[in-house]
């Protein structure tokens, strides 16, 4: 009599019965599965209660995902969230279920962390497996792009000394800028590129001017500007077409 084990990207079969006692119990308690967020090098919370024939779910919130769910005492022997590799790591928001067909108190840990740990006792009572009392635990890294709005140069035809380029910025980011000239019957080719570091709101930086990484030759040219967060998200590039005069 062990627990069940679902995966969110593959589920393995494991028999399992009710004890006899619980088969004769002629009242089924309130529903109790619970959610586990594994986080931060710890189980969120690291003890949970549940009746007979309930489940628990394990969910990656970050940052920290290298964390599996194996278990150590008798009972759980075999149980592991990752039983193809010594090297667990999970994508954020991934989980894991086990169901619990058999009472008792079951141990787990991860297999690279052993102080990452917690405990499912399960009652002799029959449950109800079907209405989860917790709600899905928040991530805990930030997994969205940057906002980038009304970037544009205020001149789009200037000289080697270049142009201020304003934009705005709902997140503190890095903006880099790779230059291309552009040629009549040829691709375009690669001329340089410029970083900025950025602030929330407002910001204004010099823009299309000599500098180490690009000679400000005249001609025409194309920028693909990108920016990435803290979090090392990217937004989609933006294009700025702009010509360069002669002095």
């Amino acid at each position: 009599m062990v627990p069940r084990r679902q995966l969110t990207r593959f589920s393995v079969a494991i028999a399992a019965c009710l004890v006899a006692t619980a088969l004769a119990a002629p009242v089924a308690a309130d529903a109790s599965n619970r959610r586990i967020a594994i986080g931060d090098y710890r189980w969120t919370p690291p003890e949970v209660d549940i009746d007979l024939g309930e489940h628990v779910t394990w969910h990656w919130v970050g940052p920290d995902t290298v964390h599996s769910v194996t278990g150590t005492s008798a009972n759980a022997i075999g149980l592991d969230s990752d039983p193809q590799t010594a090297f667990p790591n999970h994508p954020v928001g991934d989980s894991f279920r086990l169901d619990f067909d058999a009472p008792g108190s079951y141990q787990f840990h991860c297999k690279l962390h052993s102080f990452v740990r917690g405990t499912v006792v399960v009652s002799s009572t029959p449950g109800n497996p079907n209405t989860e009392v917790d709600p899905v635990p928040p991530i805990q890294v930030d997994l969205q792009p940057p906002t980038v709005s009304e970037l544009r140069l205020n001149r789009y035809s200037f000289r080697p000394r270049g142009t201020a380029m304003p934009f705005a910025l709902d997140e503190r980011s890095t903006l880099d800028a790779e230059i291309y000239r552009l040629r009549k019957k040829h691709k375009p080719r690669y001329a340089g590129y410029r970083e900025w570091n950025a602030y929330i709101g407002y910001n204004s930086v010099k823009f299309g001017g000599r500098s180490d990484h690009f000679k400000a030759r005249p001609g025409r040219y194309r920028a693909v500007i990108i920016a990435t967060d803290e979090s090392a998200n990217t937004v989609t590039a933006k294009r700025l077409r702009f010509s360069i005069l002669k002095t």
